[in-house]
């Protein structure tokens, strides 16, 4: 394995370096924008509401979380020194936070603090916890036998099929839905069924802007078809302020050694998810999954990871990480061009500064937009099958990979089947994603490898330890 250089590049419109013209460029990052923009707001909303914070607060968080994913995508397309993988790795608000940071809301509120000095404590253990992935990605060329096309095909297999229930529960209405009594009506399935068709017809279309336009159109599409249903929502317009700008520190920072222990281990379960997406990232770019270039990107990734991360909160906003749906946008379209990430990066960093540009996607019925991520998910999974390939699999890569799949899924579908877990233990197994990827990476250090089958050290790996 260590002699592969990279495995058979997918059909691109544009590669890596291709610089793309104005228009598609900025057509395919408008697709990208639609596929992140409710992930990227979804957790400061939760977050925020547990905190009861007025509208000026909660909307100046919820903007910044899009400024510092645009910024932070800059960072990681641009490549910035050592900080940044050079890909398209579109950065984003990382829901894997979520659930630790409202048992901290709820523990922290019932001790009597304010809400403004539990956000402080908040924002004061996702500063430190940066540090934790900054540090991992100095020392990642030590782990070339951990972090095989094994473990890191798990990782993204994973990550694609535990997105396949959050895609299926947006296309029946998600969560507002659940609340209103209407979800899974016949009126959502109509929007997202129409909205996943269209995506995947446009998708295997073989016209450059069919396929480049897939998600996007998809959208449009669906948006007239709610507006002729008369469910538009654009009363969060309203409530939205004119213009955001940032301010470092503004609700201050504060410790608790004993709270930091589930963020800390948290951070580390992320980089083993990152590894995963960063993989797939290079997988549907046509880009090398190991050797050196290979390594400088991963080292360079995390790195970004984690720095991206402090500037989030250095600006009241919450741990950004590299999102995984959006490989399959670069699959879907055919466009792996990091330049993409630029006009990525500046929609990005718009929308957090004139919070009432992205109120109107906000309006969008959210079966529209499961329907549009929903095949994204799908292919996610599929890069990861394609990693999978790479990897020898006898009866040892099967054990693994089937109680690596099982664990992972399992959470993801009955995720109350962890309630009576202690609480630093279900913060980190409810995420099906961490749960599976760390299954994969403990069974491959302690199970014992069949002596038949040669590993093969790779050479040039001497030379990652200096990049």
């Amino acid at each position: 394995m260590g002699h592969i250089e990279s495995t058979a590049p997918p059909k691109l419109l544009y590669g890596l370096n291709d610089e793309p013209p104005l228009v598609d460029g900025l057509f395919v990052a408008m697709q990208h924008v639609c596929a992140i923009f409710i992930p990227i707001v979804t957790p400061g909303l939760l977050i925020t509401s547990a905190l009861g914070l007025d509208v000026k607060q909660s909307s100046y968080i919820l903007g910044m979380s899009l400024f510092v994913s645009g910024i932070a995508t800059f960072i990681q397309a641009k490549r910035v020194g050592l900080i940044g993988s050079g890909l398209l790795s579109i950065q984003g608000t990382s829901f894997a936070f979520v659930a630790p940071i409202l048992a901290v809301i709820g523990t922290s509120l019932q001790a009597g603090k304010t809400p403004e000095q539990t956000l402080a404590l908040v924002l004061g253990l996702c500063f430190f916890g940066s540090f934790i992935p900054i540090v991992l990605s100095r020392f990642l060329h030590l782990t070339q036998k951990i972090f095989t096309p094994l473990v890191t095909g798990c990782a993204v297999t994973l990550i694609g099929l535990c997105l396949i229930k959050v895609g299926m529960f947006y296309m029946a209405g998600g969560g507002a839905a659940k609340a209103n009594g209407t979800f899974g009506h016949m009126e959502n399935w109509a929007l997202s069924g129409t909205v996943f068709a269209i995506v995947a017809f446009c998708s295997a279309s073989s016209n450059k802007y069919l396929k480049m336009g897939s998600i996007i159109i998809g959208l449009i599409v669906g948006f007239i078809m709610s507006m002729m249903m008369g469910i538009i929502d654009f009363s969060k317009i309203g409530s939205l302020p004119l213009l955001n700008i940032p301010h470092p520190f503004r609700f201050g920072l504060d410790f608790d050694l004993g709270t930091f222990i589930p963020f800390a281990i948290i951070y580390i379960a992320l980089t083993l998810e990152v590894i995963g997406d960063i993989t797939a990232t290079s997988m549907v770019s046509g880009e090398p999954i190991v050797g050196v270039t290979f390594f400088k990107r991963m080292k360079g990734g995390i790195l970004g990871d984690g720095f991206n991360s402090l500037v989030a909160a250095i600006c009241a906003t919450f741990p950004v990480v590299t999102l995984a749906q959006n490989n399959g946008i670069i699959q879907l379209t055919g466009v792996g061009s990091r330049y993409v990430g630029f006009y990525v990066a500046a929609i990005l960093s718009f929308l957090g500064l004139f919070p009432l540009v992205g109120g109107v996607l906000l309006s969008i019925p959210t079966p529209v937009f499961g329907g549009a991520v929903m095949l994204m998910f799908g292919t996610v999974a599929v890069a990861g099958f394609n990693i999978l390939k790479t990897a020898p699999m006898d009866n040892r890569s099967f054990v693994i990979l089937a109680v690596s799949l099982s664990a992972g899924l399992g959470v993801t579908f009955i995720p109350e089947a962890l309630e009576e877990f202690p609480k630093m233990a279900h913060s980190i197994l409810e995420s099906g994603i961490a749960t599976g990827s760390l299954c994969a990476l403990v069974l491959n250090l302690v199970m014992p490898r069949d002596k038949t089958i040669p590993v093969v050290e790779s050479e040039e790996m001497a030379t990652a330890k200096v990049n």
